[in-house]
C-alpha cells in the first residue's frame, strides 16, 4: 500500500506579508520560498522542512465565499494554545469556540479573509 502526506495547503489571502507574519508568528515557521505566481500574482511559501502554507496574493479584489464552500478550516498543532491564543489575539482576530475534549484542547479563529483555521494542542 502506498503511503502519503501533506505537503501544503495554497491559500488566497488579501496580504501575504500580514498572512505570512502571523504564521511565523504563531507556529515559529520561516519562509521557505517566495516568488511571482500564476497570473500575475505573488506566493510565500511559509513552513517547515517538509511542510508549509502557500499564500497566494494578487492585487484584486477576492471573491468572496460562504464560510465552509469550499474549506471547512485549516488545523493547526501547537505545544502552548494559551501563547498561540495571545499571538491571534494582538493579531486583532478574534479566538472562538473554545473545546476542551479529547484528543486535546483547541480554539478557532477567521483570518482578515475569512479563512478558518483551528488551533490545538494535544498536551
Amino acid at each position: 500500500m502506498a503511503t502519503a502526506r501533506l505537503e501544503h495547503v495554497n491559500l488566497r489571502v488579501s496580504d501575504i506579508e500580514r498572512s505570512a507574519a502571523l504564521f511565523e508568528k504563531l507556529c515559529g515557521w520561516h519562509q521557505r520560498w517566495r516568488g511571482a505566481a500564476i497570473h500575475g500574482g505573488e506566493t510565500i511559501h511559509c513552513g517547515e522542512q517538509e511542510t508549509y502554507l502557500a499564500l497566494y496574493s494578487k492585487n484584486e479584489s477576492l471573491e468572496r465565499f460562504k464560510k465552509g464552500e469550499p474549506l471547512m478550516h485549516v488545523g493547526i498543532v501547537v505545544d502552548d494554545l494559551d501563547h498561540a491564543e495571545s499571538v491571534v489575539s494582538d493579531a486583532g482576530l478574534l479566538p472562538f469556540n473554545h473545546g476542551d475534549y479529547e484528543p486535546g484542547r483547541r480554539f478557532y479563529f477567521l483570518d482578515w479573509d475569512g479563512i478558518e483555521f483551528e488551533v490545538v494542542s494535544y498536551e
